[in-house]
């Protein structure tokens, strides 16, 4: 490739390589001269006073019992309630202000700062509805996004994470993927509202605070579409090799070169990956200022190749020195947290630099200690599985959980000068991921680990093992909510699971009895209606209001699947003859539904005139048939019905009354309301109606099918702008091309998506009302504004 270099990438590395060597070697010596276990022996008997306590009698018998950390809400409930929450807040954020930030915990500026934050997390954990909230839910974070202005760029950023799950190919893990780029993302946002400070006018931080969401989106896509996907076997040694060299040019060119030549079966995934690759290398680049744009590609190329020099590494080789094993860890682990500052446009500080570049490799020991099993079955080279794999032939090699500890006394005495607080944070953290480690493999496994890594120091071991076993109050709020996250994030795709599977069943059984039959009594001359009837119910749909009718039924109100199956029949008979309606020349004019041609270009208009009328009336009919419920119910819902109906077609009238005129927002809500939001509502209330419901319940439904239909329309109406044809299975554009207002012309693209978002949070607040145990409607409305057909 022809290049015109904008950094001399040898002299950055060899530069940033010097710096990491110095750093290594002063660790190696006090590793060999066992300082750290007098000076961190003597930190843990000031520090287990804070931690190890003996319970008293009383205690026994008035505390309550401590709950799983996996029970989110009862934990936190359980640490306001024993009054460990402030402290155990306090830990939390001194802790990311000192890893992610830099920050020493001495200065009186980063105390008052965390105090701030402790503060304002402690109010909303503890206000009356966080317990009913889930902490990762879309309208709790659309909400905290309108209050901050940025509401659009939450609506991109979901998009955004969409098509990047769906994009992970097999052999990666496209949870994890997510997880990542949304810790990336809340790692920027947090450091920025930092950079912040109070005073900020509202604009200013809207502003920064979109560019920022969008810069860490940039930065994360780089670990699944970079750092996964080459440390994955989904690419062969070709393809990886022709990646990784395109990745060099871009950083030391500070452009991004054509994919070139790619064949095989990963060629529309590198596609992919590479236009997304370049519009977030080019979004960082414009978002950098001129001078400070040679430093980030200088961090980023110390922080790529101190990767490519690990990834290229063989288990097997039995030569690697002690500093080829940890130089590239101290290098790429304290470049990724330099490049965040870098990224976006922190003021320089020598002090948070030097702490950030020491730090590093205490956290990315910490980690390859947690993952050193899956690395070594992997065969990953990490100063773990290396030792694992080779110390009884090599006696040389430093065993690498003795220098996490000496990296953890340098830090403590030589970087954050023996501040106690600064002491107790880090010490907390390393007993507490040892209990978790504990916790995950057993005693057993656990202690074959210890007696192997801690051979040398039995003495230090003993003391170590008596704080994993006894001490308290060292969890972390990062830990506990990155759980959360990971258990919702299963829950969440669990729950898909099974409603994409519960649906596709109620789907095709409801296929399977929707075909009006001839019957021997049917007289020839009605044929005709029957078979175009036929024609327009067995041409597919997504028969959304039966099914939500089946599950409100028989889930929500127990009642029998047999005796409601007319009320299934008598909805989708009512919703087809509505969309027959719809389609006619004198109406939308529409020349394909459902992926086939309308029925009035099958058939004639005037037999889709008659078929529409037919389907309404054996609506009705099914619902006369309703034979096992009490007589008044029936005579209820088909009242009920027949208002919805006539509802519904004034809705059509206004719609085609105000064709080529502008709509306010409210005559287009309401007119959706009639429109799409009554189907919705006969979906729910009918069942209810059946039940015998009382009212209150009925109303609640009454609001949450309103916010569902209009959030439906609303996405009818984007999708009608660039949605895909054979995925809509009718013509896009059909609403400009009849002059019809729609959410789109009304508000825009980026207004229309707005507007559905609300509808949809509207929505999501009213089942907490309803306090819906089975999340059946909340992937309803999930489906609703997610979907693409």
């Amino acid at each position: 490739m022809n290049e015109k270099t904008i950094i001399n990438a040898d002299r950055s590395y060899r530069l940033a390589e010097q710096k990491a060597v110095e750093y290594f070697n002063s660790l190696a010596d006090q590793h060999a001269g066992e300082t750290y276990v007098p000076t961190l022996t003597k930190d843990f008997e000031s520090w287990k006073s804070n931690h190890i306590h003996r319970r008293s009698l009383l205690s026994f018998f008035t505390n309550k019992k401590k709950p799983s950390q996996k029970d989110y809400h009862r934990y936190i409930g359980w640490l306001d309630m024993t009054g460990k929450l402030e402290p155990y807040l306090d830990r939390s954020i001194s802790y990311i202000f000192m890893r992610d930030m830099g920050k020493a915990l001495d200065s009186p500026e980063t105390k008052q700062r965390i105090q701030s934050v402790v503060n304002g997390l402690k109010k909303d954990l503890t206000t009356k509805q966080a317990d009913n909230d889930d902490v990762f839910s879309m309208a709790k974070l659309y909400r905290k996004a309108q209050r901050n202005g940025i509401e659009s760029t939450l609506i991109w950023v979901t998009e955004k994470l969409k098509t990047i799950t769906a994009n992970i190919p097999e052999g990666m893990d496209a949870e994890e993927a997510q997880r990542k780029l949304i810790k990336i993302i809340a790692g920027l946002v947090m450091q920025e509202i930092e950079e912040l400070g109070d005073e900020v006018a509202p604009e200013e931080k809207s502003t920064r605070l979109d560019t920022t969401i969008r810069l860490g989106y940039a930065y994360g896509l780089t670990y699944p579409f970079i750092d996964d996907l080459l440390d994955s076997n989904v690419l062969s040694e070709q393809e990886r090799n022709q990646y990784s060299e395109l990745i060099r040019v871009t950083l030391v060119t500070g452009a991004v070169p054509e994919l070139g030549e790619w064949t095989g079966k990963n060629r529309n995934l590198m596609l992919f990956i590479h236009s997304e690759l370049k519009a977030a290398f080019e979004f960082i680049k414009e978002n950098q200022p001129e001078e400070e744009w040679r430093a980030f590609l200088e961090q980023a190329y110390v922080f790529f190749k101190s990767q490519e020099v690990d990834r290229v590494k063989n288990l097997a080789n039995e030569n690697y020195t002690n500093e080829e094993l940890y130089v590239p860890v101290i290098l790429k682990s304290s470049a990724s947290r330099l490049i965040v500052r870098s990224i976006i446009s922190a003021p320089e500080d020598e002090g948070i630099d030097n702490r950030t570049f020491y730090y590093g490799i205490y956290n990315q020991l910490a980690d390859d200690f947690a993952d050193m099993v899956d690395d070594r079955e992997g065969g990953r080279v990490t100063p773990y599985t290396y030792y694992l794999e080779h110390h009884k032939k090599r006696p040389d090699l430093i065993n690498p959980f003795e220098l996490y500890w000496t990296v953890i006394a340098n830090l403590i005495h030589q970087v954050y000068d023996s501040d106690p607080k600064t002491s107790d944070i880090i010490l907390d953290r390393a007993i507490n991921g040892l209990k978790r480690f504990k916790e995950k493999k057993g005693d057993k496994g656990y202690n074959e680990v210890m007696e192997l890594f801690f051979s040398a120091n039995p003495a230090f071991n003993q003391t170590i093992q008596q704080m994993v076993r006894k001490a308290t109050d060292v969890d972390f709020f990062d830990k506990l909510l990155r759980d959360h996250m990971v258990s919702n994030l299963q829950k969440e795709r669990k729950e898909r699971e099974e409603f994409t599977e519960m649906t596709r069943m109620m789907r095709k059984e409801i296929n399977d009895f929707l075909p009006i039959s001839n019957g021997g009594s049917v007289s020839i001359m009605n044929e005709p209606i029957i078979e175009a009837a036929n024609y327009s119910l067995i041409s597919g749909g997504k028969r959304l209001r039966p099914i939500v009718t089946w599950f409100m039924g028989t889930e929500k109100y127990r009642l029998d699947k047999a005796a409601i199956l007319p009320l299934l029949k008598s909805l989708e008979y009512m919703h087809t003859a509505s969309l027959i309606y719809d389609d006619l020349p004198a109406q939308d004019n529409a020349d394909l539904r459902r992926g086939n041609p309308t029925l009035h270009e099958a058939y004639n208009t005037a037999v889709a005139e008659l078929t529409g009328l037919f389907l309404t009336q054996k609506a009705v009919e099914e619902q006369a048939s309703l034979e096992t419920f009490d007589a008044k119910l029936v005579l209820q819902l088909i009242h009920y019905s027949a208002s919805v109906t006539a509802e519904m077609c004034r809705g059509q009238a206004m719609d085609l009354k105000t064709k080529e005129e502008p709509l306010t927002l409210e005559q287009l809500n309401q007119m959706c309301f009639y429109k799409t939001g009554l189907g919705f509502e006969a979906a729910l209330i009918m069942p209810a109606i059946l039940a015998g419901t009382d009212e209150l319940e009925k109303q609640a439904l009454k609001k949450f099918a309103r916010h569902a239909g209009i959030a439906f329309q609303i996405k009818d109406d984007l999708l009608d702008v660039d949605g895909d044809q054979e995925l809509l299975g009718k013509s896009p554009n059909r609403d400009s091309k009849n002059n019809n207002s729609t959410f789109v012309s009304v508000l825009g693209q980026e207004g229309a998506k707005k507007e559905m978002w609300e509808h949809y949070c509207l929505g999501m607040e009213i089942l907490q009302e309803l306090k819906q145990e089975n999340p059946f409607l909340k992937h309803v409305l999930n489906y609703l504004v997610h979907r693409d057909y």
